[in-house]
């Protein structure tokens, strides 16, 4: 007999009840430090007054309406969007993946538009994580993500990460665009070089292609600006955002220059559940929060905070952590021993963290930690790194 549930997960045997903050109560009373933040997504932590308020009392008034009317909520949302950032609208949707699907394909639209149909070809990167559908497994490029679903989807050329003259060999008449992370989030937490977006910034402009940025790990304030593109001074022409935009609440947003923004017409793009008045209330309410006067200011320090406390604790247990690397409230420990024990000890240690490629243990936690909760959670490295010392030491005894 199988389980009702797809076994496509590998999930630990853990259920959790309630949180608080940055910390969740499993159903046995186990208290743990949520350092994971449910992927980065959980960006006001667990029972957030403003958040939960805002979530019950639109549910009790309309949940869904569809897009065939008018959303006052989403309009409200967009709008403030648009206020705090580069863009001149924003299409709602459910997640990252489809937030991704719809950057693509308004890239695609906007040189059909132009007069230029056959413009169709995204350059992305090595490393990158876009999404599981097969349009974003194909922009992802990973070959464990593409095994068993056929011929991957075509329109997507890969080049390595952070190489300029890889990127402007790979430019073709076919060219549509450039999609790319600020930080490679599930490839490692790996941030761009310094000048790599402003450098894409201007090859784009140079052939007349468009930028688009994944801040789907990155963006709603995750690194100290609302979006992680920020740091680099440079306007992208579109973006795909998603986890944290809601709080843990499901909800996602293209948010478009005006050049991309015109391409998308009625009947060339939509969705049912995106933009609702529920998931856009969220919003509202994690904006009102990250928005806030002093919020970024003190997330920036709190991040600095806990880089130079993880630098401290890789020089502690080299034979453990090698680095530490990142940007903002999003660090990655690239780790000696196989990161995947590495995050079932940190687990055993009360602490919620989250494995990425490159043999990275990624720390996500929620915006609104303060350095108590970071103190509190290097202190669990600490055990963790001590668990691991002492199996490894274990094991080649039992092997000699």
């Amino acid at each position: 007999m199988i389980a009702a549930l797809m076994p496509n997960y590998n999930r630990a045997d853990i259920a959790f009840s309630h949180g608080a903050g940055a910390w969740i109560f499993a159903e046995d009373g186990r208290r743990y430090l949520d350092f994971g933040a449910g992927i980065a997504t959980s960006s006001l932590g667990h029972g957030h007054k403003h958040l939960v308020r805002a979530i019950a009392e639109q549910a009790a008034r309309v949940i869904h309406v569809s897009n065939l009317y008018r959303v006052p909520q989403a309009e409200a949302l967009a709008a403030r969007l648009t206020a705090a950032s580069f863009a001149d609208s924003v299409f709602f949707c459910n997640s990252g993946a489809e937030a991704n699907e719809g950057l693509v394909k308004a890239m695609r639209r906007t040189h059909y538009e132009e007069g230029h149909p056959e413009r169709t070809e995204v350059i992305c990167f090595e490393g990158a994580f876009h999404g599981r559908t097969l349009a974003m497994i194909s922009a992802t490029g990973n070959a464990k993500y593409l095994e068993g679903f056929g011929t991957p989807v075509p329109g997507f050329a890969h080049v390595p990460y952070n190489d300029l003259e890889a990127v402007r060999a790979a430019i073709t008449p076919r060219t549509a665009g450039i999609l790319v992370e600020p930080v490679q989030g599930e490839g490692g937490v790996r941030p761009a070089a310094p000048g790599f977006l402003a450098a894409l910034r201007q090859i784009c402009d140079e052939h007349n292609i468009l930028l688009g940025i994944d801040e789907v790990q990155t963006g709603m304030g995750r690194t100290g600006k609302l979006f992680a593109h920020e740091w680099a001074g440079i306007k992208p022409d579109i973006v795909s955002a998603a986890k944290g935009i809601g709080g843990g609440f499901p909800l996602a947003a293209v948010l478009a220059s005006e050049r991309v923004d015109t391409s998308l017409k009625p009947g060339t793009h939509g969705t049912t559940y995106g933009g609702g008045p529920l998931a856009c209330a969220a919003g509202n309410a994690v904006l009102d929060i990250v928005l806030g006067e002093g919020f970024l200011a003190q997330l920036t320090d709190t991040a600095a905070y806990l880089r130079a406390a993880l630098e401290r604790l890789v020089a502690r247990h080299p034979d453990i952590f090698t680095a530490v690397r990142g940007l903002g409230l999003l660090q990655g420990l690239k780790c000696a021993v196989p990161n995947g024990q590495a995050q079932a000890a940190a687990l055993s240690a009360g602490l919620l963290t989250v494995a990425a490629g490159d043999n990275v243990l990624r720390l996500a936690p929620p915006l609104i930690i303060g350095t108590v909760e970071v103190d509190e959670a290097i202190t669990r490295l600490d055990e963790t790194a001590a668990a691991l010392r002492a199996a490894k030491t274990n094991s080649e005894a039992n092997a000699a």
